[in-house]
């Protein structure tokens, strides 16, 4: 695996965990986790636009 199939890999993670956190902390729903849960889905959002400026920057590398 290389290095940007890696990274790939875990940026997708990252995001699928942050959105996650998010929708619990919504369901949660009391206090402070409401303001956790915004920021975890304003990060969600970062991480996506981070992924796809990656995607963009590094097209010509193979991901072998």
């Amino acid at each position: 695996m290389s290095l940007k199939a890696f990274h790939l890999a875990f940026i997708s993670l990252s995001t699928a965990l942050t959105f996650g956190f998010g929708v619990w902390t919504f369901i949660e729903g009391s206090g402070n986790f409401t303001v956790y849960g915004l920021l975890s889905f304003l990060s969600g959002v970062a991480l996506i636009v981070y992924g796809v400026k990656f995607l963009k920057k590094f097209r010509d590398v193979s991901y072998l």
